[in-house]
């Protein structure tokens, strides 16, 4: 009786495995496959029928060779079927919506609109900050997508990306044509010798029209051409898409037919336009890596493109950097996981072969910008260069009289740890060691430091931050400072107002005229030193009343252009330490615009408000109304205050002074003077400033 019991639970267990084996390979024949097993009769053997089944399986299932003639040695992809490709463009000109419609259009799994900004703060303000990485397959090719930022502030990202793809799909908005971010990640694809696809995006909007899109590939051509774009750049293929509605054509129309409504034609187009990567399978193995995440189980995750060779799980490698010249070991080990994402899943393999895009575990020290090779390899690859950062702030230790309420991470060790692991995954960021606990961190703008700061003050910590400084070049004896190229579209009533503005910012125009396809707007070309820049962005949405758009790229480095004029006005400091009352706000809002109210703490040097006048000036906002026994007819009138002006992050880094701090902690954002003593303050104030 063994025998036949142990045939029946092996004929049942195989069943189950070949029917998800023919549903994965051949749907015809797993179909052949259940209607012979349903229509089997009782009277038929379970034996018969597994002979049956044992010889359909054997004629049924691929050769070795078949399996993996689409595939290099270990089961890596074939270099001649992968695409490298990242997408570029001006912020806001569609780059994420477009990468969720290829990824629709590939079978992948979207569990939201904007998919692959993972980040929180990239799903709560609406732009990328990071970019990600992600392969979707198409007609037997398999296409490495990057998605990258498209603010100046985060030009890093797209700069240490570049060096992985062979390809980019310049996404270009049809209304507003190439902007000044544009310009600059052109630029960096032109540099590295890629050969861009120029996508029109939001074609399907009413005001675009045939004629505004030509105009705007001819501009598009002309930035090639000043770029220095070689004739293979030039010859760039075109084509119109709406992101929004899901669809990409290689001839402008605004509703194409149902069949067409796809991204079929720009993913053939990629297939057809970017080169397969030149990969050599046979070589030893190296990969520069280029991002790097961590994992609570993992450890550190280094993701970057195979340049040579084939790595698989198991495998001893090992970290090189380039130390004057010289390649330096910097870590020994065993490839832990080899992961590749996939869609919206990270999706583990066993190998990995040259020209592809994939995720390791297994090194502890390596981080962006080193090598990662096989143990006989002792060379490193050529690293990215990265632009020089523009502005500097001082991160220190939380020293006010309300430090340590909110936070659980308040020292400057913890400050500094948290910094260096920073720098370590953002290239783009610098971190100095300073004097008592603090620390200069270098940026490209005070939105990529803003985000720094936030994500810090949600981890818990509390620091003190001090305002941006330019970071001066001297050459010759003659001091240069950073100057950006900003580009403004405003109402024809308020280009007297922005241009008043600037004028005391030492910006220069360099171009005006209206903008096309709008009645009543004014386009803006201007250089400006970026000290010039810092905090206009808010003035500016006040100034054009929410109307206006100002984007901006850094442009060169220029001879100082001198002293700013009057940008801000004095501010009210507290002189009192305690709980502010309405009562003492009542009689403050006739001396300018408060930024507090009532119920929130206040102590010695912390700024209230922004004072009516070019001056400082002192007041008592936790005062609080004398009780007399005498009946009065105003005793019992109610305070009736304005709403005050709550400042973000960002709003605050660009409004305060040389003289002034930042106190950043979980629960608030305070500004506060850097001397908290009034006395102190005022001996300061006569000494002469830098």
């Amino acid at each position: 009786m063994a025998a036949p019991i142990l045939l029946r639970s092996l004929y049942s267990s195989t069943r189950k495995s070949a029917s998800s084996f023919y549903r994965s390979t051949s749907p015809s024949l797993y179909s052949s496959f259940t209607s012979f097993y349903s229509s089997s009769s009782s009277s038929r053997s379970f034996l018969h029928r597994f002979s049956y089944f044992s010889r359909a399986f054997s004629a049924a299932a691929p050769s070795p060779s078949a399996a993996t003639s689409a595939t290099s040695p270990c089961g890596a992809l074939d270099p001649s079927r992968l695409r490298n490709v990242a997408v570029i463009a001006h912020v806001d000109h569609g780059k994420t919506t477009l990468m969720d419609r290829l990824l629709r259009q590939c079978g992948a799994d979207i569990p939201h609109e904007r998919a692959m900004d993972s980040i929180t703060l990239e799903r709560e303000r609406g732009i990328t900050i990071a970019s990600k990485v992600t392969s979707i397959s198409w007609k037997e090719n398999e296409l490495n997508m990057v998605d990258t930022p498209g603010h100046a502030d985060f030009g890093g990202e797209v700069e240490r990306v570049v060096g992985m793809v062979e390809g980019a799909v310049l996404v270009v908005d049809a209304g507003e044509g190439p902007l000044a971010q544009t310009k600059f990640v052109l630029a960096k694809a032109l540099k590295y010798g890629l050969r861009p696809i120029l996508l029109l995006n939001k074609v399907d909007r009413p005001a675009v029209t045939e004629e505004m899109c030509d105009e705007v590939e001819s501009l598009v051509f002309d930035l090639f051409a000043n770029l220095g774009a070689t004739e293979e750049q030039l010859d760039f293929p075109v084509l119109y898409a709406s992101a929004k509605e899901g669809w990409a054509s290689t001839t402008f129309t605004k509703d194409p037919p149902a069949e067409l409504k796809n991204m079929s034609e720009l993913l053939d187009a990629i297939v057809s336009h970017v080169p397969p990567p030149n990969a050599n399978t046979d070589a030893p193995f190296q990969m520069l890596v280029s991002m790097m995440e961590k994992d609570f189980y993992l450890g550190r995750i280094l993701t970057g493109r195979v340049y040579t060779g084939v790595v698989r799980v198991g495998d001893r490698v090992h970290g090189l950097r380039n130390k004057d010249s010289v390649a330096e070991k910097i870590e020994d080990g065993k490839v832990v996981k080899l992961m590749k994402k996939k869609g919206t899943n990270m999706v583990l393999t066993e190998c990995a072969g040259a020209g592809d895009i994939i995720s390791m575990a297994g090194l502890a020290t390596p981080s962006i910008g080193h090598t990662v090779a096989t143990a006989e390899v002792m060379s490193v690859l050529p690293t990215v260069e990265l632009d020089p950062p523009t502005i500097s702030m001082t991160f220190g230790v939380n020293d006010s009289p309300l430090a340590g309420r909110d936070g659980t991470h308040l020292t400057g060790g913890r400050i500094g740890d948290r910094l260096m692991a920073e720098a370590e995954t953002n290239l783009a960021i610098n971190v100095l060691p300073g004097l008592s606990e603090s620390f200069e961190v270098q940026g490209r703008g005070e939105l990529q430091l803003g985000i720094l700061i936030e994500n810090m003050r949600r981890e818990g910590f509390e620091l003190s931050v001090s305002p941006p400084k330019v970071m001066y070049k001297t050459e010759n004896g003659q001091r240069l400072e950073p100057i950006e190229e900003v580009t403004i579209e405003v109402n024809d009533e308020h280009v007297g107002l922005v241009m008043e503005a600037l004028s005391h910012r030492r910006a220069e125009v360099t171009d005006m005229g209206p903008v096309s396809g709008a009645v009543g707007r004014t386009r803006l070309t201007l250089t400006c030193p970026s000290r010039g820049l810092v905090g206009y962005r808010s003035v500016f949405s006040s100034d054009t009343r929410g109307t206006g758009f100002m984007h901006r790229a850094f442009l060169s480095y220029e001879k100082f252009r001198g002293p700013l004029g009057n940008v801000r006005k004095g501010v009210l400091v507290s002189m009192g330490f305690g709980t502010i009352t309405a009562h003492a706000l009542m009689s403050l809002e006739a001396r300018g615009i408060l930024f507090v109210s009532p119920g929130m703490e206040a102590y010695d040097g912390m700024i209230v408000g922004e004072h009516s006048r070019d001056t400082d000036l002192d007041v008592n906002p936790v005062r609080a109304k004398e009780l007399t026994n005498i009946r009065a007819a105003t005793k019992d009138e109610n305070v009736k205050l304005s709403p005050p002006r709550l400042m973000t992050l960002e709003e605050a880094i660009g409004y305060v002074a040389s003289d002034e701090l930042i106190e950043v902690t979980p629960k608030a954002i305070r500004l506060r003077k850097k001397y908290l003593d009034v006395n102190k303050r005022k001996a300061m104030s006569k000494k002469p400033k830098e």
